[in-house]
Parts: C-alpha cells; structure tokens; sequence
C-alpha cells in the first residue's frame, strides 16, 4: 500500500507571532493552503491509496467554514484514496465541530473515539482515535494489544512520544516510545510535535507541521511519503513549505554605534522567502534597544531581534578609578551582589550610566 503522512495543518491558525510583519499571517494562511493543495495533488498524480491525517487538520478556536468547504473540495479532488483522521488536541472530535457535523464525502473516515478503533480492508489494518477534549491524560496506546494479521498493522494517532504534563497540568496523550515500539505496529503515523524525526528507526514517525508556524519551528516541513507491505517498507520526505524562518547571528564587536549596526541590517542580503529571527552577540559599546531597531528595520523580512550582546568595559578597571565613574560602578556592584537587582538590571545601569557620563 501507498500512503502519505501528515499532521499539524493548523488551518486558520491565528499567527500571532508573525503579526510584527503586516500581512504576513495572512500570507501564511494562504501558504498553508498551497502546501495543502500540493498534498493532494501529489496523492492524484501518484495514485496514493492512503492519506493520513495525524490530527490537528484545523484550529477549533478559529476555522471558518469557508476553510472547511476548501478542506473537503479538495478530498473530493481524490475520491479513489482512503483518507483517514485522528483528530486531534487543537480539533478534537467534540460536540457541534466540523469533524460531528460536516460532511467531508464518502472516501473521508474520521475516528471518533478516545478509546482505540480499528478499520480494516484487504491491504491494511488502521488503528486510530480520536481527541475527545482539548487534551488526553490517558493514552489508551498503553494496553493495546495487536492481533495476528498477515496485513502491514498501522498506527494514526494524535500523541506525545514520552511527554509529560504541561505548565497547566495537563497532557496530549503522552506515550513512552520503548511502549509504543514494543507493540509491534508496522509504521506508526503521529501527530503532535511540530518538528519532525526521519532519523528515527522505529518506524515510529512525526512528519512535523506540514509548514512552520513560526521560529520555534525551524527546519523543513512537509509530508512523508512511503510504501508498506508486511515483509519489508520505504518512506520518504517531501518539502512542502517554500517559505523558510532562520535564526541569524549578528556580532557588534565590530559596530561603535546604533547606526553601524542599523546600517548592516538593512544592507543585508536576505533570502525573498526567508524570515529573520537576528540574536545580536558580542560585546557592544552603546545601548541597544530591539523595539527601536525593528522599528527602523520594518521594510527588511527580519521579524524579531534578540539582544545577548555583553558590555564592552572592563568594569573591574573602571572601578579602580578614583572618580565618578569609579564610585558609579562601585555602587551598582555593591547592590548587584547584595541581590538587590538582577545580572540584567545591573548590566543595563552601567551602560546607561557610563553612557550618560
């Protein structure tokens, strides 16, 4: 059987982060539908039996039906695939969702259930579940036992491979992967985590978010690809996402003010499709205030600016002096050690002050 595997659409998805940028969450948004539109249109022109949908299709909070009549016009494009989909903690299959109330056309099965379900047909044997709330303490993976079958036995769940409980408590069907390996699937198709792991031998896969949703998502993005019969298996990864986020270092040892380093953002040379996350390093010798530099630098496809610079002074020097720049720093060292102010606080009043003076 051929399949492709995805997972972490997040159609409608808000795109705070990228809001910095105007439009650009827009043009996200319809980036997401391009990668989308290229999915099944690989799934056409290679006649893909199985499309996988490792949950989180849409986001609940903000999809529009608008997006849901594209979502479906689209399998509708495919009607000789299986497409299979385990929703999951950003779309559970809950009360009054689309996944409940829409019609996605007859080649469409979605699983419903937080309890473990299985669909079988001549080539395959598809285990799945559902997200029945925003989160799933339990994972019903952990007493799953497979029966004998002379088919290929495949996973599509929505889970945390050796997750643990958020800040708030609660967990997304948090598994051990020794566990989930040691159950004999023969390709595990998983959703959840936004970065994939090709790398991995277990047949256990994360293809990633089918694009990036932002700078905690570096890397490429896409689908995998792959081929599975009982005796043996293939798989590939296809890049979807043409749009790309990377982190640029920038050092200021060479820059005597604001300007020379403003004047170096702007005659970068950036990549058209490429968003800039700039972490400035270094020792600098003038203050560096981000908000007034991404201001100045609004036109370039820099998005943020991180600030880990150090002060250029040797402040043990400096405090020798038997001046006011001596008894400044003396002072503000004096408060920092008594823990008064943080490291932070402490570097910023000695470059304020030695600046000012």
């Amino acid at each position: 059987m051929k399949f492709v595997h995805i997972a972490d659409m997040h159609f409608d998805a808000p795109f705070t982060s990228l809001n910095s940028k105007e439009n650009l969450g827009e043009k996200r948004r319809l980036e997401q539908r391009n990668a989308f539109k290229k999915v099944i249109d690989y799934v056409k022109e290679n006649t893909i039996e199985y499309l996988l949908i490792a949950g989180d299709l849409y986001e609940q909070e903000y999809v529009k039906k608008s997006t849901i009549d594209y979502i479906a016009k689209l399998f509708n494009e495919i009607p000789n695939t299986k497409i299979f989909i385990s929703p999951g903690n950003h779309d559970p299959y809950i009360k009054n969702s689309y996944y409940d109330t829409y019609d996605f056309g007859d080649n469409v099965y979605i699983f419903r259930n937080s309890n473990i379900e299985r669909y079988e047909d001549e080539n395959v044997n598809i285990y799945g579940m559902a997200f029945n709330e925003f989160y799933m303490n339990n994972s019903p993976l952990e007493n799953i036992i497979l029966p004998y079958s002379n088919k290929p036995n495949i996973l599509l769940a929505h889970c945390d491979l050796n997750g643990s409980k958020d800040k708030e408590g609660f967990s997304y069907n948090p598994i051990l992967e020794s566990k989930l390996n040691s159950i004999g699937f023969d390709y595990c198709a998983i959703g959840h985590v936004h970065k994939n792991n090709l790398d991995n031998k277990n047949k256990i896969y994360y293809p990633g978010s089918t694009i990036s949703l932002g700078f905690d998502e570096l890397g490429k993005h896409g689908m995998i690809i792959g081929e599975i019969k009982k005796e043996n298996f293939n798989m590939n990864f296809i890049q979807l996402d043409e749009r790309n986020f990377e982190e640029l270092e920038i050092s200021v040892d060479d820059f005597d003010s604001k300007e020379d380093l403003i004047e170096e953002l702007l005659n970068y040379r950036y990549n058209k499709m490429t968003m800039y996350k700039v972490i400035l390093i270094g020792k600098r010798k003038f203050e560096i205030n981000t908000r007034e530099i991404l201001r100045v630098v609004s036109q370039t496809n820099i998005l943020k600016v991180k600030d880990q610079t150090k002060l250029d002074y040797d402040l043990e020097e400096l405090s020798k002096q038997n001046n006011l720049k001596g008894i400044f720093i003396k002072e503000v060292l004096s408060m920092y050690e008594e823990g008064k102010c943080t490291e932070a606080e402490y570097q910023k009043a000695i470059e304020i002050g030695l600046e000012a003076m």
